[in-house]
């Protein structure tokens, strides 16, 4: 333990003033979809857009990261740390933007049939046991995937950690990063809409309600595979487990909060159980680069 609280002094010195690792991971994302706008099929105002966009970003957090050099406020620090995640929304946008019409469903017509042995074979009937209890929790922890990481955020700010953001939302955001990134190459839709009807849950819950109203107007179309929501779920849980061992009620909640939303992703129809998978597989990838840099010393 003594080692673990050790660790916290030492990424100090990359906290202010240097880009952080978390930031390397949102500039080298703005680049590649620069990048790909050049090459994929999308409107010429839509390829403009984003790179001049993601140069813009990029000229801003030069100055951000200036100034929080030169005057070493906790003010900047603070605002860098809300920046990334804010970015990390960007990046959710722009993949959206280059969603291309795909009239072949072969992908989709392959995973569903995991999910029909799934939920079929008693998965719906399990989660629906005892009416809609467990159906309302699920859809609660699917809505509540977008505080999941201004919350760890939040607790190590309130147990005096906050050196320890960067190693946090570096987990995070590779791990979410790997899965946006996907999104073009994998052109998919939703079970809820090519399979409309089909296997859905016994209840329309009002938190039911409420996922499907956000997705329907903020959500975007371009794939479904890997899950974000499940990767950044895992990882925020790993990452939090990894950051602040001090307080492992943190973690455990998190983690507990990403099965739920694992689960919810299927049972709701949202994903596919092949999208949960590979959004799991992309948050352990985020914290064995996360433990790697850091030399494993948490």
């Amino acid at each position: 333990m003594k080692q673990q609280l050790s660790d916290a002094p030492v990424q100090q010195s990359t906290y202010v003033g240097n880009v952080r690792k978390s930031e390397w991971v949102i500039l080298a994302f703005l680049v590649y979809a620069a990048v790909l706008s050049l090459f994929l099929p999308v409107a010429l105002f839509i390829r403009y857009w984003v790179i001049l966009l993601n140069l813009a970003v990029l000229a801003g957090y030069s100055l951000l990261i200036h100034f929080d050099r030169r005057m070493k406020a906790s003010t900047f620090g603070i605002i860098r740390d809300a920046l990334t995640q804010a970015l990390v929304i960007l990046a959710y946008r722009e993949m959206g933007w280059f969603a291309q019409p795909h009239l072949n469903h072969h992908l989709e017509n392959t995973w569903v049939a995991w999910d029909r042995m799934v939920l079929r074979g008693g998965g719906r009937a399990v989660i629906e046991f005892i009416g809609p209890v467990l159906p309302s929790l699920l859809e609660i922890s699917y809505g509540l995937v977008y505080a999941m990481a201004p919350f760890a955020v939040v607790m190590l700010y309130v147990y005096h950690r906050r050196e320890r953001v960067d190693q946090l939302l570096f987990v995070f955001t590779l791990g979410v990063l790997l899965c946006y990134g996907q999104f073009p190459f994998w052109p998919s839709d939703p079970p809820r809409v090519l399979f409309a009807g089909e296997d859905l849950p016994s209840y329309l819950t009002v938190f039911r309600r409420f996922n499907l109203w956000m997705l329907g107007n903020y959500g975007i179309h371009t794939s479904v595979f890997p899950s974000a929501h499940v990767a950044g779920a895992f990882a925020i849980a790993f990452g939090a487990s990894r950051v602040l061992p001090e307080q492992r009620w943190v973690g455990r909640f998190l983690l507990a909060m990403a099965i739920l939303i694992a689960a919810a992703t299927v049972y709701g129809r949202y994903h596919y159980l092949v999208d949960a998978v590979a959004g799991f597989v992309a948050a352990l990838i985020g914290l064995a680069v996360g433990r790697a840099l850091a030399g494993a010393r948490l």
